[in-house]
């Protein structure tokens, strides 16, 4: 199976979805996955979410990303049962699935998941692959395959652990236990608990936050901070190390230092 199908041109530069919908709005975008009653991920949903992430790389004029999901009960559910492990090509797809999960890790500015429902298998696997997570209060999240008598594919193994250590992440994965919201939020799995009904509100709010912040600085933290929690901590100094030296020789910093004694809102221009 091909991954890199041709772009459905749109009007201007966007492009056209079939699972997804993106929409921009005050320099940040919202990708919500469009597969109602679950959200589900087929071969179609994640080709397309990289298509996305590659087309909102490149706009400059996005400096944050919400993933969300249709509805009002499921951020996503996992995998389309019915079709997520057909054909003879699994290993390329699961290989696939996992690159763009990492893609969501790397990216370049802020990506926040907005969990407007819960978020299990696959649909954990995305969540905890954002940056930041924002869940309504009634929702749960889990790598729930266990219970089907499989494994996550798109990076639960090592995510979860990472995020709350192995020994919680172990009872989680082999138990398939779908984690309530307040739970989530103690064990530091989500940011922020929202009220029913506005849990994308409050995700926008924060990326409008986010995208005022400077570009340069925030892609280097982002940057930073996973280079470095691959390594050592010497290394990991020595990445910050030169990513600092990089930024206080921007504009933005010399702005945010004047605007500072100025004692006024820096413009920040990503230079």
């Amino acid at each position: 199976m091909c991954f890199s199908p041709e772009s459905r041109a749109h009007k201007g530069n966007a492009m056209a979805y079939q699972t997804l919908i993106v929409e921009r709005e005050d320099h940040f975008a919202v990708v919500t996955l469009n597969r109602p009653p679950a959200n589900a991920l087929n071969r179609a949903l994640v080709e397309e979410l990289k298509q996305a992430l590659d087309e909102l790389e490149r706009d400059a004029s996005v400096n944050a990303i919400i993933i969300t999901g249709a509805g009002d009960r499921i951020f996503c559910g996992g995998a389309d049962l019915g079709e997520g492990f057909s054909g003879e090509d699994l290993e390329n797809f699961v290989k696939f699935g996992q690159g763009v999960s990492r893609q969501i890790e790397q990216f370049p500015k802020p990506v926040i998941a907005a969990l407007n429902g819960h978020a299990t298998g696959g649909g954990c696997e995305i969540a905890l692959a954002c940056h930041l997570r924002i869940m309504k209060e009634t929702a749960r999240l889990g790598q729930t395959e266990s219970n089907l008598g499989i494994i996550p594919g798109f990076g639960g193994t090592q995510r979860l652990p990472r995020l709350i250590g192995r020994t919680r992440a172990m009872e989680y994965l082999l138990l398939g236990t779908q984690i309530p919201a307040p739970e989530a939020l103690a064990l530091g799995l989500v940011n922020r608990l929202s009220k029913e009904g506005e849990t994308l509100n409050d995700a926008k709010a924060l990326a409008s936050q986010l995208a005022k912040r400077a570009p340069i600085a925030t892609r280097l933290i982002l940057r930073t901070v996973d280079e470095g929690l691959n390594t050592n901590i010497d290394e990991g100094l020595a990445i910050e190390r030169k990513a600092f030296v990089r930024v206080v020789q921007t504009e933005d910093a010399l702005e945010g230092i004047q605007a500072f004694f100025q004692k006024r809102e820096p413009e920040f221009k990503g230079k």
